[in-house]
């Protein structure tokens, strides 16, 4: 995709994990045809940055190469797989992606954006990352498919059955019109009496369940500011005893095998390794010039503002500061405490809404910015 600063070059890490060695890959693919910027997207996608028309082919080649794309662009216009990260080889949520790995081949086609949360653990995860058909769990206890936009779930008996579900609700979304809606919340026809939604659902009571940066059991969990980082500041945490990286939908990445007692608790690799961290609690578009829709550098207030916010609990979602170059609000689709959003080279103020609610202040600079939240004491967490 052509964005702000080149050619944007996206990879769907296979069950949202990839191999150490397939991680260094990617850094080195960053380097000699992109920028050497690597981003962390909302539905776990990874991304690279600057790359130019010349040079894509053989970004391309090296991807396939190393597998980090599939050499069929037909699989990868396949519904993209969203995996709850803390999956188990032999859990739902795994079977239910390996089930669907083999059978999506036969699916319609469907809307890019279209995509699927696989979400089968004890509690859900992804209920804030947008998918238009979910593997969760019943407040039961029980597997449940549910489409996107329907306030109830249809129950099923295991994973055999929810992606044969799954599977059918794809041809019945197509066959319903779907494809002119774009996505299934944006499908008014009633879902069919085969799948009959019964069941509540599951819901999640934290806003932001990611994982927190630290030690975790299977390693140590460390955090992109704003989504992004170089492939340098990667390279330097991928020891030797890292086994996998694991992607989420919350700009963190779960490094396998490898545990913070091991390692300087505070390194200067440009990540965020303390989940007091103030930058956990914003987020941030990339912005002008990297992005052609923004109208302001957002990359540049969004760090001066994590540099005034007061330390405080990073989860904290009461807290959240959204910075967006555009009214799309491609970092964060919900509301936010406080949003910035970039308008004629400006930004407008939103206070608890998204990025293209009504402002309660217009036409700020940065500085101007900066003053309003300051004096209001609104960079408190």
């Amino acid at each position: 995709m052509a964005t702000g600063d080149g050619l944007l070059v996206r990879v769907r890490p296979p069950l949202g994990r990839l191999t150490r060695a397939r991680m260094l890959s990617l850094c080195e693919a960053a380097e000699t045809w992109g920028s050497g910027l690597i981003e962390l997207t909302r539905r776990a996608n990874l991304q690279l940055r600057g790359v130019n028309e010349a040079g894509w082919p053989e970004l391309m080649a090296f991807l396939v190469e190393h597998g980090l794309a599939a050499p069929d662009a037909a699989a990868e216009r396949r519904p993209a797989l969203l995996l709850a990260p803390e999956w188990r080889e032999g859990d739902a949520t795994y079977e239910a992606a390996r089930l669907l790995e083999r059978r999506l081949a036969d699916w319609p086609a469907l809307p890019d954006k279209w995509g699927l949360a696989l979400d089968a653990g004890p509690a859900p995860v992804l209920g804030d990352v947008p998918a238009d058909l979910r593997l969760e769990r019943s407040i039961e206890g029980g597997l449940v498919v549910r489409a996107d936009g329907r306030d109830l779930a249809t129950p099923v008996a295991d994973v055999e059955a929810a992606v044969a579900l799954m599977t059918r609700l794809a041809h019945w979304f197509v066959d319903s019109g779907g494809l002119a809606a774009g996505r299934m919340r944006r499908v008014t026809a009633p879902l069919p009496g085969w799948a009959a939604a019964t069941a509540a659902w599951a819901e999640s009571s934290d806003d932001t369940p990611g994982l927190t940066p630290g030690s975790h059991p299977a390693g140590r969990v460390v955090g992109l500011a704003f989504g992004r980082a170089t492939a340098a500041s990667l390279r330097a945490v991928l020891h030797d005893d890292i086994t996998g990286v694991r992607v989420t939908p919350w700009r963190r990445l779960l490094l396998e095998g490898e545990h913070a007692s091991t390692r300087d608790a505070a390194p200067d690799d440009g990540l965020i390794h303390d989940a007091c961290d103030p930058r956990l609690a914003m987020d941030a578009c990339p912005g002008a010039p990297f992005c052609a829709q923004a109208s302001v550098a957002t990359q540049g207030l969004a760090q001066a503002l994590a540099e005034r916010r007061s330390e405080g609990p990073g989860e904290s979602a009461a807290g959240r500061l959204h910075i967006s170059g555009c009214a799309k609000g491609c970092a964060r689709s919900g509301p936010a405490e406080v949003c910035l959003t970039g308008r004629d080279g400006r930004y407008d103020l939103i206070l608890g809404g998204r990025a293209d609610d009504t402002p309660v202040a217009t036409g700020l600079g940065e500085s101007d910015a900066i003053e309003y939240l300051e004096t209001r004491d609104a960079l408190r967490l």
